[in-house]
C-alpha cells in the first residue's frame, strides 16, 4: 500500500511559506528586527503530538512535533530571548528590558501533559495552559474536530437549507467541503453551527459533544499537571464561545464562571484569560472590557503581533503569534521572532485593540 500524501497547503499557506522563505534568504529578519521587534511576544500552541501523514488533516495547523516545540525552545533562547512566564508580562511592558517569550497553550489538551510538558520542563520554561472548564469535564464542542471528524467519515456533504451539497470521497474533496462548510458557518450565528456541525456528526454517526472526553485533559489530569512548578493555568470560558457573537450577559457568564470553575478544581489563583478563537470577529472591545471589570491581569487575543510598551494600556487584548503546524520551520520561526511579517500584516500599526 502507498505512503499517504501529505496534505497539501492552500494558497494562503503557500504565500505565508514563500513570505517566510524571502525574510530568511533576504536576512530580513536581522536587519528589519530591530524596527519590527517589539519588547517581547506571546507565542500560541495547541496540539503537540507525533507527525501523522494524513491527507485530509484541515485542523493541521493547530499541531506541531514534540521535535518543532523542541527546536522552537533552543532557537527562541539562541535569538536571545528570555522565556517568562505572563505573571512578569505588564512590568516588563512598563519597563522594558530584556526581549521575551511567554508560552501559551490553548483549549488544555492531553497531549500538552504526555508530549509538550517534559519538553518544557527540560527546558526550565515556564509556560500557560489555558482551560476551558467543560472540556475538562468531558463534554463541550470541539467544534473544528467534530467537523473534521464528520467530513471524515462522510461521502457527501450537505446542509439542511440546501446551500451546500459536495462530494466528500477523497482527501482533496474532503478538504474543500470542509474549508466551504467551516467559512460559512463562521460567518454567521454560533448555535447555527453547532446544530448543523451536530447534524453532521449525527449522519456521521457520533454523538456531537463526545471528543473532549479522549482529547483533552481532566480535571484530576490537570491537578497532576500542576505539580509541575513551571505550569500556569489561565482561563478560556466555559463553552469556548465565539464571545462577540453573544450578548454581554453571556459573555459575562462565560468568563467569570469558567475562571471561578478552574480556582475551585485546582485549587489556585487564576489571574489570566485567553479569547476562544480570539479573533476581531470573537472578542472585542466589549470583552476586552469584561475581562478587566472581572481582575483579570492580562488576557490574549489571536490578533497578530508582538508586544510593544504601548501594550502596557492594553494588558486585556493583547496579541500573540501562532506557531502554526503547517510552518514547522527555522525560516518561519525566526521570521515571526524577527517581527517582520507583521509590519505588512498590522500595516505599521503597533496596536490593533479597535
Amino acid at each position: 500500500m502507498p505512503a499517504p500524501k501529505i496534505p497539501a497547503l492552500s494558497r494562503r499557506h503557500r504565500l505565508f511559506a514563500a513570505g517566510f522563505r524571502a525574510i530568511a534568504a533576504s536576512r530580513a529578519d536581522l536587519w528589519l528586527g530591530a524596527i519590527a521587534r517589539g519588547r517581547g511576544l506571546i507565542l500560541t500552541f495547541h496540539h503537540v503530538r507525533p507527525a501523522t501523514r494524513q491527507a485530509y488533516a484541515p485542523n493541521g495547523l493547530l499541531a506541531i512535533t514534540p521535535d518543532f516545540l523542541d527546536r522552537t525552545l533552543a532557537l527562541v533562547r539562541a535569538r536571545g530571548f528570555e522565556i517568562i512566564g505572563l505573571d512578569a508580562v505588564p512590568e516588563r511592558l512598563a519597563t522594558g528590558g530584556r526581549p521575551f517569550v511567554v508560552l501559551t497553550f490553548d483549549d488544555g489538551y492531553r497531549d500538552n501533559a504526555e508530549h509538550a510538558a517534559p519538553i518544557l520542563r527540560r527546558h526550565e520554561a515556564p509556560w500557560t495552559l489555558f482551560v476551558t472548564s467543560d472540556f475538562a469535564s468531558g463534554r463541550g464542542r470541539l467544534w473544528w474536530l467534530e467537523l473534521e471528524e464528520a467530513i471524515r467519515r462522510l461521502d457527501r456533504v450537505r446542509i439542511a437549507d440546501g446551500a451546500i451539497d459536495l462530494a466528500a470521497r477523497d482527501a482533496t474533496e474532503k478538504s474543500l467541503a470542509f474549508e466551504t462548510v467551516y467559512r460559512r458557518l463562521r460567518a454567521g450565528p454560533e448555535a447555527g453551527l453547532l446544530a448543523t456541525i451536530a447534524d453532521l456528526c449525527a449522519e456521521a454517526g457520533f454523538v456531537a459533544g463526545t471528543l473532549a472526553q479522549d482529547l483533552c485533559l481532566t480535571w484530576p489530569g490537570l491537578r497532576a499537571l500542576g505539580r509541575d512548578p513551571g505550569v500556569t493555568f489561565g482561563a478560556h470560558t466555559v463553552s469556548h464561545p465565539m464571545l462577540a457573537k453573544h450578548d454581554e450577559a453571556t459573555a459575562r457568564r462565560e468568563i467569570a464562571q469558567g475562571r471561578a470553575r478552574i480556582e475551585a478544581e485546582l485549587d489556585r489563583r487564576v489571574a489570566h484569560l485567553s479569547y476562544p478563537v480570539g479573533d476581531p470577529t470573537s472578542a472585542g472591545m466589549r470583552d476586552f472590557g469584561i475581562a478587566r471589570e472581572l481582575g483579570f491581569a492580562t488576557a490574549v487575543t489571536t490578533r497578530p503581533g508582538h508586544l510593544f510598551a504601548g501594550h502596557a494600556g492594553h494588558l486585556h487584548a493583547l496579541p500573540r503569534v501562532s506557531v502554526n503546524g503547517h510552518h514547522q520551520t527555522d525560516a518561519a520561526l525566526s521570521a515571526l521572532l524577527s517581527g517582520v511579517p507583521f509590519l505588512a500584516w498590522n500595516r505599521g500599526r503597533r496596536i490593533n485593540v479597535d
